[in-house]
This record gives structure tokens, C-alpha cells and sequence, in this order.
């Protein structure tokens, strides 16, 4: 309950304006840690392993920068959030509508690591086609989107969300394991959330997180039915240490169901 009054007063563009510009949304160097999310989300589709009809995006938040190298691996993507603000934002974004954060910068970079020479617009035009849901979710129910999906997606994305909206390490499992129940057997998993992080501020709101190790990643992939395939993390540097939170590190975790 304290969690949900919190995000009451959740401000999207703050969010953005804290994590999503410079420094930390800095592209001249792989040290920063927005480049580093890219290659590792990057990295991972590349192998063709991770494909198929649909993939879910748990907890969308407003950004769409999770999606990019994901878009080209399948037919649909389902963006979710627990927020009409998020979900507003989101949806102005794939409508193309004036005023929405730029996230030109981004799709350049991927396209860039990516090699394939491809124009940065056409990549943006078919992460437009393919996120054709934006819906509701909340990771604390059995169902989080009301009811089973059927078909379960084939694979399954979440970039700092259920740290950020559990009030301890039990319920961040149980968290994981409601949104498997979205995934088939056998599909994929790509986490990304923040080490050692207690709080974040978005506008006048200042949220509480789950501060997690990365053994603690560990053993809630275990006890979610998760089969871990890699764990990567990164550790923020101290000029990315801006005071809107105060992250130790970010975590990318590859798993399957």
C-alpha cells in the first residue's frame, strides 16, 4: 500500500531527465552505463537464440530503449506498466506524436553496435509497427495482467521494475515468479535492475527498492524456476553518481524458464 501511494505521485519526465540524459545517457565511451545496457540487450538477441511471436516488456516504465534490439526478433511486442502516466507516455511515443522524449540518440547507438548498417529510422518505424499493446500489469498478482496469456510469450524482458516496486527480497521473488507465469516453457528471460540500490527519486516522488546483491539474483532466478544462463554487472562510477538514487551497480541477468 505505502508502495502505491508512492508511485501516486511518480513524475515520467523526471524519471527520464534523471537516468535518460546526460551524464548517464552519455555515448561517447562503453564506460557509461547507458551504452553498457545497450550491449549487453544488444550481445544477447544477436546469437538468434532469443526469438519468436511475442515478447513481454514487464514494467515498461516510459522508456522504449529496452525494446530496440529486441524488435527485430519478434512479431509483437506487449509493453506493460502498473502506471496510466507510463502507459500515456508510451503510447504518445509509438504514435509519434510532438513533444515526446527523444530517444533518437539511443536507436543511433544501437544500430551503431549492432553493424548492420541500417538507418537508424527504419529501426524506429519497426519497433512503432511492432509494440502494438501498452497494458496494464501488476507483479504482485498470480495473473499480473488479469488473466493467463494465451499463448504464453516466448520471451520475457524487465528493466528495473520489480527491485523497484517490492518491499523485500520475498516478495521481489514471488514478483519473478507471477511474471513467469507470462512465459512458456522454455523461453527466455532478460532482467536488468540495480545492485545495492535503496531509493530513487522521480520528481517529488522518492521510491524505496529492494537493495540486492547479485547472489540474491541468483537465488530468486533459482527459487522462481528460472535456469540461469549469464549474469553480468556493472559497477557505477563516481561521476554517474548524481543523486537521484543511490545505485551501487546494475545487473544484467540472461535466464530460462
Amino acid at each position: 500500500a505505502a508502495l502505491r501511494e508512492g508511485y501516486e505521485h511518480f513524475d515520467p519526465r523526471a524519471y527520464l531527465r534523471n537516468n535518460y540524459l546526460p551524464p548517464r545517457a552519455d555515448f561517447s565511451s562503453e564506460e557509461f552505463v547507458v551504452p553498457w545496457k545497450l550491449r549487453c540487450l544488444a550481445e544477447t538477441f544477436a546469437s538468434g537464440e532469443i526469438r519468436g511471436r511475442m515478447l513481454i516488456d514487464v514494467g515498461s516504465g516510459p522508456t522504449i530503449y529496452q525494446l530496440l534490439s529486441a524488435c527485430d526478433h519478434f512479431e509483437e511486442i506487449v509493453a506493460t506498466d502498473y502506471l496510466a502516466v507510463n502507459r500515456e507516455e508510451l503510447g504518445r511515443w509509438a504514435r509519434g506524436e510532438p513533444g515526446t522524449f527523444d530517444w533518437s540518440p539511443f536507436i543511433q547507438h544501437v544500430c551503431k553496435i549492432e553493424g548492420r548498417g541500417e538507418p537508424w529510422q527504419n529501426k524506429e518505424r519497426r519497433l512503432r509497427e511492432r509494440l502494438r499493446r501498452i497494458l496494464p500489469i501488476d507483479v504482485h498478482r498470480p495473473e499480473p495482467l488479469g488473466a493467463p496469456l494465451c499463448p504464453p510469450a516466448d520471451a520475457l524482458l524487465s528493466a528495473f521494475c520489480l527491485e523497484a516496486v517490492s518491499p523485500d527480497r520475498a516478495a521481489f521473488v514471488r514478483a519473478l515468479a507471477h511474471v513467469g507465469n507470462l512465459l512458456r516453457p522454455g523461453g527466455h528471460a532478460l532482467l536488468l535492475g540495480a545492485l545495492g540500490e535503496s531509493f530513487y527519486l522521480a520528481g517529488p516522488a522518492r521510491l524505496p527498492v529492494v537493495p540486492l546483491e547479485e547472489s540474491d539474483v541468483r537465488e530468486a532466478l533459482a527459487a522462481a524456476g528460472f535456469a540461469l544462463r549469464e549474469l553480468r554487472s556493472y559497477a557505477m562510477p563516481p561521476a554517474l553518481r548524481t543523486g537521484v538514487d543511490d545505485v551501487d551497480g546494475v545487473f544484467f541477468a540472461h535466464a530460462q524458464k
